[in-house]
């Protein structure tokens, strides 16, 4: 079983998409095995897209998930990974294909409703960036 981190994020919160969201995933075969709130301040958001520390959307990306709250879950299932990304769709709305959570929702390539890990080792840091081991349920 593989794990991946999804976030709602603020645009996502903002028109309450929470449970559409949720309901996808887990339509999907995925379980969602650790769910939270939160609102990050642009400390936490900059650490989390640390990687993209540099290039030009850092600042507006970390501007932008500090600006609300967001939803983080952990997702588990075969290929969950994969699949998560094939259905939160491009990064780009506008690229996204149809049916996608970001090409019906989205506003554009910056608040693009959801976030998801890219890779096994991604998906390792970004779980326990947000999530203690008691935090996190197999069932």
């Amino acid at each position: 079983m593989e794990r991946t981190l999804s976030i709602v994020k603020p645009d996502g919160v903002n028109q309450h998409l929470i449970g559409e969201i949720i309901k996808r995933f887990e339509g999907n075969g995925l379980k969602v095995i650790g769910l939270k709130m939160i609102w990050m301040g642009r400390k936490e958001a900059e650490g989390f897209y640390a990687v993209h520390r540099g290039k030009p959307f850092f600042e507006s990306l970390t501007g932008f998930m500090s600006s609300g709250p967001c939803v983080v879950m952990v997702l588990e299932g075969d290929g969950a990974i994969s699949k998560t990304r094939a259905w939160m769709g491009a990064t780009d709305p506008k690229k996204a294909g149809e049916g996608t959570l970001r090409r019906q929702f989205a506003a554009d390539i910056e608040q693009n409703i959801v976030h998801g890990s890219d890779a096994p080792e991604t998906a390792a840091f970004e779980i326990s960036y947000f999530f203690n081991a008691l935090e996190v349920f197999s069932y």
